[in-house]
């Protein structure tokens, strides 16, 4: 159906989540994050292989679902900013993140459902959270 896209960092995830929490639009979407890494200023690409994999997979499975589809694409930062122990996504008792890319499910304030680093170009581990109920798809 539709898929719309919202970029935030560190700094500004909280008022993109707020914004679209508070748009009554988006009461019957399906909401999204993609935490990945930033694009290495030298060469324009991310500077994680791992992210240059997942996305154009994540993309193309999110603009093919039925249903409308919000995503946010979360930037960690550069190398070392996300390699730091301490960087807020990693800490943060939501996400708990450990590898970009990490896509998760996010309903109402939560994750309802998440692939890793390790699982995130797997078309067919994406499909699964598209469906309404995600129970059987792994939070942790």
């Amino acid at each position: 159906m539709t898929l719309k896209k919202w970029d935030a960092n560190p700094s500004t995830l909280e008022s993109v989540l707020e914004e679209l929490k508070s748009d009554e639009s988006n009461r019957n979407k399906i909401n999204f994050i993609l935490f990945l890494a930033n694009d290495d200023p030298t060469t324009n690409r991310s500077w994680c292989p791992d992210c240059v994999r997942a996305e154009p997979v994540i993309y193309k499975n999110l603009e093919e679902s039925a249903e409308e589809v919000n995503l946010i694409r979360a930037y960690a930062g550069d190398r070392p900013t996300w390699r730091n122990p301490v960087h807020p996504w990693r800490v943060d008792p939501r996400f708990k993140l450990t590898g970009v890319p990490t896509l998760v499910r996010w309903d109402g304030d939560c994750v309802k459902g998440r692939l890793e680093d390790h699982q995130a170009h797997v078309a067919h581990l994406i499909v699964p959270l598209l469906v309404s109920s995600v129970s059987g798809v792994p939070t942790t």
